[in-house]
């Protein structure tokens, strides 16, 4: 029998948009100014999801069908909106192509389900948390979006639609967290979201609500529409604290829809130190109305039997504000409460003592859940690892491994072969690694994933000379080196020397393996670190590096806070700590450091002494300093990205210096003015071709920062936290915050993108060395999920075989 090997060819294509637009200009077309390069081209090069979703990720609101349970929405705090209509067995993304993707809550109309209603911006507080852009508004059951106005309100925390008339709907805008000001309050709408109306006032129709202030939860009363509640919060982050409460936060009510307000908060605590309260309605018994306050004293859980005249204290039972804060009411039982806690907590006598609900083989870190009215030992829980499912009142549960939402703050590869691994770290998902691809031609599945490090895992890095061993951190400086062929994992922190102040970590702490000395590693906390034997030992290079600012003698909202303001200085990071830092790839004496204050430190021998740079023209002072990179192709240059989006200044900040550190000059360009920069990477061949993760996406530029160009085709809208180069497969990685990890295989054709290089009619570009091998088929099907149904998550391979890539300057006529 003769056997014929079937190479695959696949292309990519680099279209001229000059084949798509032949009709004749007209006399204003010809004035407009001519088109950069890179806008004349359609670049055909994409991205391929690699997920994982084997730890999922934070989940912030269920919409649910009334009518089949089946079919729900889940907003996810930094991964957009899916929706699924065969009860989690699939779920599709159906918000990627609209301004944010972060969700605070998503509702359907009560009168038809199709209308569907998203607040971007999640409504919590958290260190990671990002901005949304105001109110969506699908007609079509998420087919389709509009946007529906309040664009400044950064964080939403709930959305009410009237069930008598579908144009009237209210939105409780947290507002903005990092600054004052903003779309904050409780918004009204009667033409369905054309206009919005702030509702809270007094008889002289002045807000209630300072500048610091918005609305965090509302209820509407089942047997009175024109009844609502709204809880008040002030709050504010930065950098370097978090204050989670101010003499702004309270209840409010209104009983004319919205027409007049008062306060309803008599009996809960009271004055300037009172965070988040979350309020609840019984539908099983109107009357009860119950609430979880915070507060540096006197919080707790209350109930209220008089439509909110009073409120009695049942216990002591709070949560954080910062992070939770969400409680509900069983829907046939009036006693029975739900809050949303690191474990879910439940009470059976109307919140006079709380136990823990059940979480056996899930996920903690919990901020909805849904409880079926007609079936009320079926539960639907969010929570930080995903979306679950009992059947049995939490007794067991059924994780849905197939919804890749993971927030990767860092990404990492290695030089495996044949193929190489991604690694990096997750938002309370641990750090994993895993491969690019695999010879299974189902593709990448969950366990192909492994776990190097528990906790919160951030930035990861692989001993070049040995891919086995991996360097993984959790929070506040955590160090872990992970073998991957033993799956041994050993602590190796540094350690305060003899009479050595502890030392300042933060949250994310900057780590590198060595590009020069074999089993070299960096790690940093107020001070930088290197080892030369992989941990085992470490030495200090310098003194403490940041510019050591008491953060209790910075104001926040205007005013220096007290000791006892509610939640300061709390879920947050130490102040005064290094945060970026970057070796040079061409001398290793020459190190770059970054701080939280925004300092960057120069060394030129090897970390013994340091030159301190405070100031950079055009960045606002003591700008966080989010990225540092040292150039592979010519030593004087460093480039580093400054982000200062913890201020409410949510603009770009990419800049080059080519002395070294001295001085610097932005090369931000053309990037959006809304999308504050988080990474960027140079490439090993081309010095001019650069990539910067922002906010929102991925960019490049031919030039060095003189141009960018958007490189987001099968991207969605997502913050691109970090990027990764491996340079034998010229493949591009990014670690996602809520998508997780995506690849541009091959982006080599990206260096071709010229004058010169695109000058001929048509062009093949140099084409890489092919691997070619027989796939493997360990579920007896070489393709697709095999007899393991449609819930098995697989994210595809790249083809095999060898990969053309051409450039066709005219029209392809079919």
């Amino acid at each position: 029998m003769k056997r014929t090997l079937v190479l695959l060819l696949a292309f990519t294509i680099l279209f001229s948009t000059n084949i798509f637009s032949q009709k004749k200009k007209d006399k204003d077309e010809k004035k407009e100014e001519p088109k950069h390069l890179l806008d004349t081209l359609g670049i055909g090069l994409k991205w391929r999801s690699v997920g994982p979703a084997v730890t999922s990720g934070r989940i912030s609101d269920f919409a649910i069908h009334p009518k089949k349970r089946s079919t729900y929405y889940v907003a996810t705090a930094s991964g957009g909106v899916w929706k699924t209509t065969n009860a989690g067995t699939t779920y599709k993304p159906i918000f990627d192509s609209q301004g944010s993707y972060s969700i605070g809550c998503v509702t359907l109309d009560p009168n038809n389900p199709n209308v569907v209603w998203v607040g971007t911006g999640e409504n919590n507080n958290q260190r990671s948390v990002a901005y949304g852009d105001g109110i969506y508004k699908s007609k079509d059951g998420g087919k389709s979006w509009e946007h529906a106005g309040l664009k400044e309100s950064e964080h939403v925390g709930k959305i009410i639609v009237d069930p008598r008339n579908s144009d009237v709907v209210y939105v409780a805008a947290i507002g903005p967290l990092w600054s004052e000001g903003g779309d904050r309050g409780l918004y009204k709408t009667v033409d369905g979201g054309k206009t919005w109306e702030q509702v809270i006032k007094n008889a002289a129709g002045e807000s209630l609500l300072d500048e610091h202030t918005g609305i965090t939860d509302l209820i509407m009363d089942p047997s009175n529409p024109d009844v609502l509640y709204a809880a008040a919060y002030q709050r504010r982050r930065h950098v370097f604290t978090y204050v989670g409460g101010g003499p702004g936060s309270t209840m409010y009510k209104t009983t004319d829809g919205g027409k007049t307000w008062a306060k309803a908060a008599s009996g809960l605590p009271s004055g300037a130190h009172i965070g988040r309260i979350a309020v609840a309605i019984s539908p099983a018994n109107p009357e009860y109305i119950y609430a979880i306050v915070e507060a540096s004293k006197g919080g707790g859980f209350f109930k209220s039997t008089d439509r909110g005249a009073s409120w009695v204290k049942q216990s002591g039972h709070s949560t954080s504000g910062n992070y939770y804060m969400e409680i509900y009411c069983h829907p046939t039982n009036p006693d029975i409460i739900y809050s949303m806690n690191t474990w879910n907590m439940i009470s059976y006598n109307g919140g006079k003592s709380f136990q823990q609900l059940g979480e056996e083989y899930k996920h903690v870190d919990n901020h909805v859940i849904y409880i079926d009215p007609d079936d009320t030992d079926y539960l639907l829980a969010g929570c930080d690892g995903g979306v679950y499912e009992s059947f049995d009142h939490a007794k067991t549960w059924d994780f849905k491994g197939n919804l890749p939402v993971t927030q990767f703050y860092k990404v990492a590869v290695d030089n495996a072969e044949p193929f190489y691994n991604i690694y990096g770290g997750t938002q309370d998902n641990y750090s994993l690694g895993g491969p690019s691809r695999t010879r299974n031609g189902h593709g990448i599945s969950n366990s192909d994933w492994f776990v190097t490090q528990l906790g919160d895992g951030f930035e990861s890095a692989i001993d070049p000379g040995n891919p086995d061993i991996v360097y993984a951190q959790y929070q506040y400086g955590g160090l872990t080196r992970y073998d991957k062929a033993s799956g041994e994992m050993t602590g190796i922190q540094p350690q305060p020397r003899a009479d050595e102040n502890a030392f300042r970590w933060n949250w994310d702490a900057p780590l590198l393996a060595s590009a020069h000395v074999p089993k070299r590693i960096y790690f940093a906390a107020n001070k930088l670190f290197r080892s030369d034997d992989r941990g085992n030992t470490w030495t200090v290079l310098g003194d403490d590096l940041t510019r050591q600012i008491d953060r209790n003698t910075l104001e926040v909202m205007g005013q220096i806070q007290s000791i006892d303001a509610v939640a300061k200085n709390r879920s947050t990071s130490e102040y005064g700590t290094i945060v970026a830092f970057s070796e040079s790839p061409i001398n290793q004496d020459l190190l770059y450091v970054g701080t939280d204050d925004g300092l960057v430190q120069i060394s030129e021998d090897g970390g013994s002494t340091w030159t301190k740079i405070s100031s950079f023209a055009g960045v606002p002072d003591m700008t966080y300093v989010n990225m540092l990179l040292a150039s592979q192709h010519d030593e004087n240059i460093v480039y580093a990205c400054f982000n200062n989006h913890k201020r409410g200044d949510f603009k770009p900040y990419m800049f080059k210096s080519s002395d070294k550190g001295r001085t610097w000059e932005n090369i931000s360009s053309n990037l959006p003015e809304r999308g504050s920069t988080y990474s960027v990477a140079e490439d090993h061949v081309e010095s001019n071709l650069l990539f910067v993760g922002t906010e929102f996406s991925c960019y490049f530029t031919r030039d060095g920062g003189g141009y960018w160009k958007k490189l987001a085709s099968g991207l969605p809208t997502i913050a691109v936290r970090d990027i990764a180069i491996q340079q034998r497969e010229n493949d591009l990685v990014l670690g996602t915050f809520g998508r997780g990890f995506y690849v541009m295989d091959d982006y080599s054709p990206l260096r071709y993108l010229n004058e010169r290089e695109l000058n001929d009619e048509a062009k093949i570009l140099p084409i890489k060395d092919a691997t070619v091998f027989v796939k493997a088929s360990p579920l007896g099907y070489t393709t697709g999920k095999g007899f393991q149904g449609h819930s098995y998550f697989t994210t595809p391979n790249p083809p095999i075989g060898a990969t053309f890539t051409y450039f066709i300057k005219d029209v392809i006529k079919h």
